[in-house]
């Protein structure tokens, strides 16, 4: 039977990888709520308009086997002189029609809209997922992290694509590694009164997230692709984080009474999603309790630090507070978000704290 597509039919966009990959595979999906908001250009703050996003599905014989978005990022394009379309959610079964149709329709989207390239995975900019992964398929993403097999590489390429900005993702082995070292820099601002970390319980949340938000947005502005986050983005993503964070283990640290650096860790959700699959049901409050208290695994969501405070021991302070509060509080291993190759300050930084490469993963790129 030959492959047919379907465009905005989100039933079928949410079941393709499932489809495409199996029950053994380590793809996770979003909980399907959620997956269907940011998708939506009514509900996603990120867009204006319909025209800015839209998602096909490619089915065989009625059985949806492989699902892509085609979206722009306008505030990409404006602010780095760019006319990209982006690509994002490439799943697809190990077959060359499917995949050619999809991406196709993606390219033929990004075309009609003058675009004169895309680029992607991005679910849905560069401060969300991002990428392809392109080695170690056999070890188990963490929450927000990329899971792709290894034939999504392979067919991006065998339809014109190539790889750029190389990413690493990397896990911390919470059970041996040592938290960072006290020494001089790092006294003195313990010593400091300027600085002291900011309460956070779960009824401060949403504060604290908004203290992230500012100093994300200071600590990444030199980084590639990165566009300043709006107080509405930052929070349709993250507006569920009070009932899954865990607040003993991430940490504001204020300066003069304004946010200056942070951590933002939660526990690593992937394996709840993995046994709801990721729908709400009525076994789903008991799959949450079960995972809360078992859970072993947590993520590094970002890290940052004010550009007018970096190099001043900043981060060492709140990287032992957070490596000591994951000891604490019985978590085994600490995964964290991509990586480019280009930021040597964070590459060099993994290394000195010994923490090993999970996965590689690479933007795949096409001139329209």
């Amino acid at each position: 039977m030959p492959v047919t597509l379907r465009e905005r039919d989100f039933e079928s966009f949410f079941a393709a990888p499932f489809e495409a990959y199996g029950e053994n595979s380590l793809y996770v999906s979003p909980m399907k709520g959620d997956l269907k908001r940011f998708v939506s250009a009514t509900e996603n703050p990120l867009f204006s308009s319909d025209d800015e996003v839209t998602y096909f599905t490619a089915l065989r014989d009625g059985r949806p086997i492989g699902r892509i978005t085609a979206h722009v990022h306008g505030a990409s394009n404006t602010q780095y002189g760019w006319n990209r379309g982006y690509f994002g959610y490439f799943d697809c079964a190990d077959d060359a029609e499917a995949a050619g149709l999809l991406l196709k329709a993606a390219e033929d989207w990004g075309r009609r809209r003058g675009h004169t390239e895309i680029m992607g995975n991005f679910n849905l900019t560069a401060m969300q997922q991002i990428g392809v992964q392109t080695s170690a398929f056999d070890k188990a993403p963490y929450t927000d992290l990329i899971y792709s097999p290894p034939h999504i590489a392979r067919l991006l390429e065998e339809n014109g694509y190539r790889p750029e900005f190389p990413m690493t993702t990397f896990e911390l082995d919470l059970k041996t590694a040592a938290a960072p070292e006290i020494g001089p820099k790092q006294q003195a601002i313990l010593d400091n009164p300027d600085f002291a970390f900011a309460p956070l319980t779960r009824a401060l949340v949403p504060q604290r997230m908004d203290d992230a938000r500012l100093i994300l947005n200071a600590s990444f502005a030199q980084n590639p692709m990165f566009v300043p986050v709006s107080h509405e983005e930052f929070h349709f993503q993250a507006r569920d984080m009070k009932w899954v964070m865990d607040p003993r283990i991430s940490a504001v640290l204020n300066y003069r009474g304004e946010p200056a650096a942070c951590i933002i860790c939660i526990p690593d959700l992937n394996p709840f999603l993995r046994k709801t699959k990721s729908r709400i049901g009525l076994t789903t409050p008991w799959h949450f309790l079960m995972h809360k208290f078992t859970c072993k695994r947590a993520v590094l969501i970002f890290s940052g630090v004010r550009p007018d405070l970096q190099g001043q021991g900043v981060n060492p302070v709140v990287l032992r507070r957070i490596v000591l509060a994951l000891k604490a509080a019985g978590y085994e291993t600490l995964g964290n978000t991509w990586i480019g190759d280009s930021n040597k300050a964070s590459l060099a930084q993994k290394q000195k704290s010994n923490a090993r490469l999970l996965h590689r993963l690479h933007l795949f790129r096409k001139d329209l």
